[in-house]
């Protein structure tokens, strides 16, 4: 496959199931073929964005000495800001020439779950920041939710399984900025390495300037933009382990531009969308047969996101 396909949320949400069906069909053969997709039909609104991309800018226009308050030891980055060159991919001891900050799930004081994740982290220097980044969290988790009753009904299952995982799940929405780029970067560095996601599915603004490119199956790097009113939605390491690699996680990367924008800063927005810790990403048994045996020891969600944080430098073991 040499481009993403783009498909239309509007038809899964339709009342005709012909409609409804096309839509699956679409969703499911791309991530069996390449892992992306370009989504039209979400639930941002233009407003939304433009609100959500200035209070992304202002924050990170602050001055280094003012950002830095904000970053939580202990937590592992799951909150809050994470410093320039603090993350690297995995198998990778180069840092990615990138900083970011981390919107977490926004649970009710009497979930289970309102213990286990860190409280937001909220920026006096910016009254609308957190109001706004909350708004968008939202907008893209519920977009989630239907992309994954989709997927659900395409490999087999209840088309309401993956609800319960992701309300009040652990995921993460992250804003980040890849700062021009003033010196030859050591180490092969680039803005993001080659990596998989370690989540269901990602959710990503920002895709529409060239940079982000994802590798076929062929090992072709390609260019993956979206339209303006589009998300590039891909599939994580989590979804691609329970449904035994029919759904495949693709290696992507954030290459640096060429040298005469080194001077210009990039912004992309992605939402990691993951469920609660205790789900289970056992091999499903829809997905295994004499063609595709079981690929990957058990394990849940939460064991396996703790194993991936080590790996990528922001949990020290």
């Amino acid at each position: 496959m040499q481009q993403i396909p783009s498909v239309d949320l509007r038809d899964f949400l339709s009342d005709d199931p012909a409609r409804k069906q096309k839509f699956v069909n679409e969703i499911g053969k791309a991530y069996e073929e390449i892992g992306f997709v370009a989504l039209k039909g979400h639930f941002l609104d233009n407003q939304l964005v433009e609100n959500l991309y200035t209070e992304v800018r202002n924050f990170f226009n602050l001055p280094l000495e003012t950002k830095s308050k904000y970053e939580i030891p202990g937590i592992g980055g799951q909150r809050g800001y994470v410093s320039f060159g603090k993350e690297h991919a995995k198998g990778r001891s180069a840092g990615d020439l990138k900083e970011f900050w981390h919107f977490g799930q926004y649970v009710s004081e009497n979930s289970k779950w309102a213990n286990e994740y860190p409280n937001n982290v909220e920026v006096s220097e910016l009254p609308n920041f957190n109001k706004v980044g909350e708004e968008a969290y939202k907008m893209l988790e519920k977009t989630g939710k239907y992309v994954l009753r989709a997927l659900a009904l395409h490999i087999g299952l209840d088309e309401f399984y993956f609800d319960n995982f992701i309300k009040d799940g652990n995921s993460i929405l992250r804003p980040i900025h890849y700062p021009p780029i003033t010196d030859e970067p050591k180490d092969g560095a680039v803005r993001a390495a080659a990596h998989g996601d370690i989540n269901l599915i990602t959710l990503l603004m920002g895709a529409q300037g060239k940079g982000l490119q994802v590798q076929n199956h062929d090992g072709q790097w390609i260019d993956a933009m979206a339209q303006p009113d589009e998300l590039m939605i891909n599939v994580g390491d989590m979804l691609s382990r329970h449904t035994n690699n029919k759904l495949k996680s693709t290696i992507h990367q954030v290459v640096n531009p060429p040298r005469e924008l080194w001077g210009t800063s990039r912004y992309s927005i992605p939402f990691f969308m993951h469920p609660v810790s205790d789900m289970r990403l056992d091999c499903l048994p829809q997905c295994i047969d004499q063609d595709n045996p079981k690929r990957f020891d058990d394990i849940s969600a939460g064991e396996f996101l703790h194993e991936r944080l080590v790996e990528l430098g922001l949990i020290k073991k």
